[in-house]
């Protein structure tokens, strides 16, 4: 196979599941209704926040951004994988496939940084609710989020400029996007050092927000161990929980697929592996962390209940 470059005007050839024919058509049905969900339960979120004052708070804050993150991270990949499954057209510029790649790192990598943010969010509100007004301030919050963005961006940069450093062999992508293991694959060179680099760039993005995160819901789940109320504590966790689950999923199937050697990368694994952190986990997080709350409940009803008060007053002064 020929040396691939960025001067080629050649195409990608993105295998998806065509290596699985029988399950195209069950996935294309399932990952459209997740995409949905997703884009519904993300922009509800967004559109919500704005409207109810109540949810004008660091919480809402972050989330608003976490939405409108996972909006974009998921459309930077589904739309390709649904024209994939219908088998419509599988080729990707080598352009397309770059920008593809670069946006989704960028976009995963706010998250990873973000998510560590929301977790400190939570550890001062239920371990430092007195002084939490003062510690969660909006020039922080503002702060907070500019750096998960800005920090998302330049890892990408990093990542993405020492891939279009690497001369690849091949235009065949085991995957259903453009995704960094599957480039180390194609490498015509030696990797070891760029995967070193990479590593530590990975690790950075990755390792350490997840290891506040459980740093900061250890410190959550002692403070909720002192609540006397047993129902208190059973609602405490069980919202911790299903955070913790969601987090689980989202970091657990990233740190399989980045910081594992290139060498002991299975291509098929990988591609079922993502579907967790592109597809699953952004459909959950508006159920998880907003949907089940009873703030957003009560912003939903009095948004729907304006609308129903609004039709029939256009009616009566219709009549």
């Amino acid at each position: 196979m020929g040396t691939f470059n960025s001067s080629s005007d050649k195409a990608f050839f993105l295998v998806g599941f065509s290596d699985w024919p029988h399950l195209e058509l069950v996935f294309f049905v399932i990952i459209s209704i997740c995409y949905s969900f997703t884009l519904f339960g993300n922009t509800s979120i967004i559109a919500l926040a704005r409207l109810d004052l109540r949810l004008q708070t660091p919480m809402y804050f972050f989330l608003s951004h976490l939405s409108f993150l996972d909006l974009c991270y998921t459309t930077s990949t589904v739309p390709q994988l649904l024209i994939n499954l219908h088998g419509l057209d599988r080729t990707i510029s080598y352009g397309r496939c770059v920008a593809q790649l670069l946006i989704f790192l960028a976009l995963a990598s706010t998250e990873c940084v973000l998510l560590g943010v929301m977790a400190f969010d939570r550890y001062a509100a239920v371990c430092r609710p007195l002084h939490y007004t003062t510690i969660m301030h909006p020039q922080l919050c503002q702060a907070l989020a500019i750096s998960s963005w800005v920090g998302g961006l330049v890892n990408s940069l990093i990542q993405t400029g020492l891939m279009m450093a690497m001369p690849l062999c091949g235009h065949r992508l085991n995957h259903f996007f453009c995704e960094m293991p599957i480039f180390l694959k194609l490498a015509c060179e030696e990797t070891k050092g760029t995967e070193a680099k990479m590593f530590v760039a990975r690790t950075i993005i990755l390792v350490f927000p997840a290891t506040l995160i459980l740093g900061s819901y250890a410190h959550i789940a002692r403070a909720v161990l002192k609540v006397k109320s047993t129902a208190g504590r059973r609602k405490a966790f069980g919202t911790c929980g299903s955070h913790m689950l969601v987090v689980s999923l989202f970091y657990g199937s990233a740190i399989y697929t980045y910081l594992q050697p290139t060498h002991t990368y299975s291509e098929s694994d990988g591609k079922f592996v993502a579907l967790f952190y592109t597809i699953i986990t952004p459909m959950l997080n508006p159920l998880i962390y907003t949907l089940r709350n009873k703030d957003v409940k009560g912003a939903l009803w009095k948004v729907l209940g304006k609308g129903k008060k609004q039709n029939k007053t256009k009616r009566s002064s219709a009549d």
